[in-house]
């Protein structure tokens, strides 16, 4: 399996790898993939949930057995317990946002898709969507697989980021521009 350095440099990374190659053996990635997805909502949700998983007062058993119990609410597979588990007793349960994100790439990167940030001032539509997943995969010549943010201060446009690229058609960066420009 071809990792990129970037990815395996991190320790998020190391961990991903690691899940990530289990996972393949046990041909569970994605099973695994859609419980790092429950996980990642979970984390956005709960403050709780978040706060478990930062906070250094919280004991590693401690940890442990409430991910035990949250792992059990949401039907997450045993390997991904497992893998909780060992990030508790490691004390790298704040590491989960960036092992989240290093999974998916090597996932990805394993299924030949390449995955694209999109953030729009409004909700886009299915059909635009669609469009601009079309557009994307014909220009990066891999699947795409888009996940999309709304912030409103863009005013207008998008800003898509595929790995390293960033494409930023937003009225807020065109107006900075402009402004930027209007001062020299």
């Amino acid at each position: 399996m071809d990792i990129s350095a970037g990815i395996q440099a991190s320790l998020a990374g190391r961990y991903a790898s690691a899940l990530f190659d289990l996972a393949s053996e046990a041909g569970t990635v994605t099973a695994v993939e859609s419980d790092l997805d429950k996980i990642e909502a979970g984390l956005a949700e709960s403050p709780e949930l978040q706060m478990l998983t930062t906070n250094p007062r919280v004991s590693r058993g401690e940890a442990e057995k409430a991910l035990w119990g949250v792992a059990a609410i949401m039907g997450l597979s045993e390997l991904t317990q497992n893998f909780l588990g060992t990030l508790a007793q490691n004390r790298r349960l704040g590491q989960l946002p960036g092992i989240i994100r290093a999974f998916r790439a090597i996932a990805a990167a394993q299924r030949g898709e390449v995955s694209a940030e999109v953030t729009s001032a409004h909700a886009l539509t299915d059909a635009q969507l669609a469009d601009l997943k079309a557009k994307l995969t014909a220009r990066e010549g891999r699947t795409v697989k888009l996940s999309t943010k709304v912030d409103p201060e863009l005013l207008g446009g998008l800003v898509v980021t595929i790995g390293s690229k960033r494409i930023d058609g937003s009225i807020r960066t065109r107006l900075n521009s402009l402004s930027q420009a209007m001062k020299a």
